[in-house]
Order: C-alpha cells, then structure tokens, then sequence
C-alpha cells in the first residue's frame, strides 16, 4: 500500500484521502481505489513483474491508438505497482445481471453488448500494428502448446476430477486433430483471451476494457467465441446472433468476410475456449474450493450439452465423452422450488475426491463409511452394491452399520429441522467409502429414506456418485 501512496504523491503532488481495497480478480493481483481533493486512481500491486510489464505495454500502445482502455498513470520502477485511471465502478456484466433481475434495462444493455463486440476487430487489428508481442505474458502467440496445456487444463481439473471414466489414447487423438484444426490459420492478429463482460467498464455510456494482460498474437474467433458464449452470461440465442453481426459488420472493415466459413470455424473456438472455461471452473472451484467458480458449472454444463448434441464429425471420440460428461447426474439441474428445503444426499468414493456442492454453499457434511466392515472384500459383493440385496442383508448382518447410521440421524436430523425453520433451501450430506459401491451406498439410501419419511415437507435428491444414478424422493 505504501508504494501506492508514494505513486499517487508523485503523480498528484498531494496525498490521498481515502485507499479503499477492491475486490480483486482470480489473480494475485491487489487493486486500491486512492482518491482525494487531487483526484481519483486506480492502484495496482502485482507480484510478478513480467504480467505487469505485458499490461503496461499493452496498455499504452492500445491507448495510444484511441482504444478504450484506462490511461496509465505512474509505474513504480520495479513495475511491481502501478496507478491507472478510475473508470468507475460499472461493469458491463452486473449490468446485465441487474436487467436480468429487475426485467428493466435491458434494451440499454443489448445495445451495449453490440457496441462492445463491434469495437472488438479494432483492438484485434489496429492493436496489433506495431505491437511488441515479445512482451505478451506467458507467451507471444497462440500455438500448440497453449492449445494442448488448455485441453489438459480441462482433462485433469474437470474431466478425471468428475469422474467419468475415458479412454485417454482415443482422446489424445481428438485433442491432436482438434490442436491441428485450431491452428490451421496463421493471423497477425491481437487475440484479447479474456474478452468477457466481466472486463468491461462502462463509463459515460461507453464501453472501457481492462485485463488483457494475457493478450498475444492469435486468431480473430476466440475473442468471439469468448465474449458471446461467456457461461457465466447466459445469453440468449438471439443475443449471441445480434452481437455476432455486430462484429462481423465492423470486421468487414479490415478483411473480406466469408459469413458462411467464419462460422464454420467460431464453432471450433466456440467449443476450445468452453473447454477451457470448465478447466478453470474446476480448478478454481474444485481444488481452491471459491464458491463462485463452483455455481458456473452448471451454466457451461448447458452450453456443453447443446454441443455435444449437434457433434463434431471431426472428432468423434471427443464428442461422445463430451455427451457423457453432460449427461452426469452430478451437473443435473433441478428446477427451482423456492422455499422449500433440499437435501442432496451423496455416496462417493474417496479415491475420486468429496462431492462438489452446486449450491456455491461450500457443501455440508461428509461421513467416513471405511470403518465399517467392507464386503467389497469378498468374491461375492465385488460386483454389486449397497442397493442389492446381498450385501444390504451382509451389512446388516454385521450390524456396525446400525450404530453408525444412528449417529448420523443424531447430527443430520437436527440440522434439517433448524434449516426448516430459518427457510433455508441447500443441504448437503455426503457418505464416502473406499469405492463409492457397497457402505457409502447403503448409508446414502437409509438417510435418505430416513429424511424423505420423517421430514415430508421438504425435497430429498439422492446421488450415487460412482453408479452415476440420480433420484427425487
């Protein structure tokens, strides 16, 4: 914070008044608004210098061509800090989301969805012109490796964390057809990365553009792809039509556009950068456990499914398992049923990871069944589970099952009747064993038996994780 004040000292000869912490992006990066009688600032604290120096740069040269981004005030000699223009506090998606929510606005907002996207070939093209791309951070260009590291992005923080079973060899062969495909063209173009409404300001009714310090040398469509199909966005059909033309009129101002071929080939990026959206959605949710990335999933779940269902002839391997994906009673929807309790009964296997929670509420509580005698062991069970007959009556034979189950009644029981009370609508209770098969399923099932007889009034949803079943009670 220090190094801001100096900043602003040096830029505005006086001190200021208020430094007030902003809500940051999934970066590391800091952000401070400093303002006082000299003016307004935006202050920025980044630990890695060579991001800071790609924004920096960026962001001179494109301001220097007469592009929206915010003017660049003070850089500490280290590049460590830096002091930018305040744009204000309007972002262009919580303008969306706030039409959407009070049904007024929205006209206002569409328009400027339209006027954002038809600025885009301008940064695309007069951005690039005399761009050191040396400086672009990680790396200059969009290439194979970039291509391949966002496919594996998606492979091991959302695909084997769900746990759909895939033959990895026959979907390396897809990732290296579609890698081909992606890169058939080479462009002298400035591919932004992070295009989203997210990175919009509006100020003065005018569309400003902040985090491209990802930015590098790449292909037109991902920009596109990346703005119209934001999950987070939810846009309707004919919302993503209208921007469409609205950036492929302005394009027709740089190149000659074939309609009809540029189509083609945003369908491609359309489902690349989905791909990616859902690898970071499962890092940054899954494995940071943040809340907001985990309650997204859904959201590109849909768009992912509408993809898979048209299907890519080019890549058939990849399509089916896209389809398998989709189809998981993990990343079901329910409708909702507002005020009315919820719980959302799992068994898991340990091996694949705890549940995520699509409530975005961090999840509830998780019960350990391994203590219990496994007759997962034995020959017989080995192929069956915690719902057949065989291995209930094993269990229950046993009876270390019973005590168990009695504790968790103890705990759970409690919890769902002040939950009734207070009106809230999430609850989650998940039983792991070693493989999600014989104890996780039958404690799951008995709970949720227990709950949907004791407590009528409220929706009991029971997930085998591992048997990929899913139930309403």
């Amino acid at each position: 914070m220090n190094i801001l004040i100096d900043l602003y000292k040096s830029t505005f000869s006086a001190e200021p008044s208020v430094c007030t912490a902003l809500t940051g992006s999934a970066s590391n990066r800091k952000y401070y608004r400093l303002s006082g009688d000299a003016g307004s600032c935006i202050g920025v604290v980044g630990v890695d210098t060579l991001e800071n120096k790609a924004f920096l740069t960026i962001a001179r040269h494109f301001y220097g061509k007469g592009i929206n981004v915010p003017e660049i005030l003070a850089v500490s000699e280290d590049e460590s800090a830096y002091l930018q223009e305040d744009l204000g506090d309007t972002i262009l998606f919580d303008m969306l989301t706030a039409a959407r929510k009070s049904g007024e606005g929205m006209e206002k907002v569409e328009q400027l969805l339209c006027k954002t996207m038809a600025m885009l070939p301008k940064i695309q093209f007069e951005g690039a012109q005399g761009l050191d791309f040396s400086v672009c951070y990680p790396q200059p260009s969009f290439d194979r490796r970039m291509v391949m590291f966002d496919l594996n992005y998606f492979k091991y923080c959302f695909l084997k964390p769900s746990g759909l079973e895939f033959n990895e060899v026959l979907l390396q062969d897809d990732f290296e057809r579609f890698a081909d495909d992606l890169l058939e063209e080479d462009t002298d173009t400035f591919l932004y990365r992070d295009f989203n409404a997210r990175n919009v300001m509006v100020k003065d009714g005018e569309p400003y553009f902040i985090d491209f310090q990802g930015g590098r040398r790449g292909p037109v469509y991902y920009d596109v792809a990346s703005f119209a199909w934001q999950a987070r966005a939810r846009f309707t059909e004919e919302q993503k039509e209208n921007m469409q033309k609205a950036y492929l009129s302005e394009l027709s101002g740089y190149v000659q556009v074939d309609e009809a071929g540029f189509r083609s080939r945003l369908r491609l990026f359309v489902l690349f950068r989905l791909l990616q959206v859902l690898g970071a959605y499962g890092f940054r949710g899954w494995v940071e456990h943040k809340a907001n990335f985990v309650t997204s999933i859904p959201a590109a779940i849909a768009e992912l499914k509408v993809m898979a269902a048209e299907g890519f002839a080019e890549y058939p391997y990849l399509t089916e398992v896209l389809g398998q994906l989709a189809a998981l009673p993990r990343f079901e929807v329910e409708p909702s049923h507002e005020g009315v309790l919820e719980v959302k009964v799992y068994s898991f296997s340990f091996k694949k990871g705890v549940p995520y929670d699509p409530s975005g509420n961090g999840g509830g509580y998780v019960f350990d069944c391994r203590s219990i005698h496994n007759p997962g062991r034995y020959e017989p069970y080995k192929k069956l589970t915690g719902r057949d007959e065989p291995v209930i009556k094993f269990l229950e034979d046993d009876g270390e099952v019973f005590g168990f189950l009695e504790h968790v009644y103890g705990v759970v029981d409690p919890h769902v009747e002040t939950y009734r009370k207070r009106g809230f609508t999430n609850l989650m209770v998940s039983f792991g064993c070693t493989g999600g098969q014989h104890r996780s399923v039958y404690c799951a099932e008995h709970l949720a038996a227990h709950l949907a007889d004791k407590y009528p009034d409220i929706r009991i949803r029971l997930i085998h994780r591992e048997q990929n079943i899913s139930a309403q009670m």
